[in-house]
């Protein structure tokens, strides 16, 4: 698996504390957001770049962290495929990946703690959809992913446009 991350500077703190997790278990990853705190990418620059990426298939997954996780939320759901969700627990950064499939968390770093998003993180990277969901749950789910991918194909933005 090769993930994505990436943060503005509010979600700086949170993202160095995911990425050390990422490189204490020894999962591919590449920080595209900010490396420096006195250099700042913006939300607006590090989301678009990332859910390109995802959508383009060069990363499996995405963490993106900004202040309350909503904005990088919002640029990323402009692509088509990418499923971002704004999560603040373990229980919907599990559920975002086996229920709606979801390739990129987004977390907030003014919302949530190091260690909860490490413990986030770890769900959500560690989750497939469907995963550990009831038969009938599972034939809905997939319908509906069929569905949702039909609505996606007039509405978001394609990458290579």
């Amino acid at each position: 698996m090769k993930v994505a991350i990436g943060s503005d500077k509010s979600g700086f703190p949170l993202k160095e504390a995911v990425k050390q997790y990422l490189k204490d278990n020894q999962i591919d990853f590449e920080d595209l957001g900010t490396q420096d705190i006195e250099h700042p990418k913006g939300f607006f620059v590090v989301a678009p770049e990332l859910a390109k990426q995802v959508q383009q298939d060069a990363f499996d997954l995405g963490i993106l962290v900004c202040g309350t996780g909503a904005g990088m939320s919002i640029l990323a759901n402009k692509y088509k495929g990418v499923q971002a969700v704004a999560c603040e627990s373990v229980y919907s950064a599990k559920m975002a990946r086996a229920i709606n499939g979801a390739r990129i968390l987004c977390m907030g770093g003014w919302i949530v703690a190091p260690e909860m998003g490490v413990k986030m993180a770890e769900a959500f990277l560690t989750t497939d959809f469907l995963q550990d969901l009831e038969e009938w749950r599972k034939e809905w789910l997939t319908k509906a992913a069929a569905t949702v991918h039909d609505l996606e194909e007039d509405m978001f933005i394609r990458s290579e446009e």
